[in-house]
C-alpha cells in the first residue's frame, strides 16, 4: 500500500468528513489512478470561490440529493481539482488551502509558493 503524502512531504491528513469529501469519498484528498480530475487540493470554501466555480459551470453550492450531494457552504472544506484551483488563482478567486491535507501531486499544477501564499495557518490548520 502506497502512503499518500502532502505538498510538505509528510503523510496526507484528512481534509473533511463533514461534508465527506475526496474523489474516493473517504475524507482525504488522495489522488488515485482513476481520478482524472486530480481532486488533490484541500480548500476552505469561500463565497467568492463558489460564485467563480458556478460561473465556470461547476455549481458546488446547489444541493443534488439524488447524488447524495448537499451543496457546499462558505467555511466547508473540500477536495478540489488542482487545475480548478489554479484557474481560480489566475482569476483572483483562489480559496485558502490546508497544505497538510493537499496531495503532493498538486505540485504538478501549482507551485508550493502559490499554495503557501494561500495556506490556512501556514498549513497547520
Amino acid at each position: 500500500m502506497t502512503e499518500h503524502r502532502n505538498v510538505l512531504g509528510t503523510p496526507l491528513e484528512i481534509c473533511s468528513v463533514e461534508p465527506m469529501t475526496g474523489f474516493t469519498r473517504e475524507g482525504s484528498c488522495k489522488v488515485t489512478n482513476d481520478d482524472i480530475g486530480v481532486h488533490g487540493v484541500c480548500i476552505q470554501v469561500t463565497e467568492d470561490f463558489l460564485e467563480f466555480s458556478k460561473n465556470k459551470g461547476n455549481d458546488l453550492s446547489t444541493p443534488m440529493p439524488m447524488s447524495g450531494f448537499l451543496g457546499l457552504q462558505p467555511g466547508d472544506r473540500w477536495c478540489l481539482c488542482a487545475s480548478r484551483w489554479k484557474e481560480a488563482l489566475e482569476h483572483d478567486a483562489a480559496p485558502r488551502v490546508n497544505l497538510l491535507a493537499t496531495h503532493e501531486v498538486a505540485l504538478f499544477f501549482v507551485s508550493l509558493e502559490e499554495l503557501l501564499a494561500h495556506s490556512l495557518d501556514n498549513g497547520l490548520a
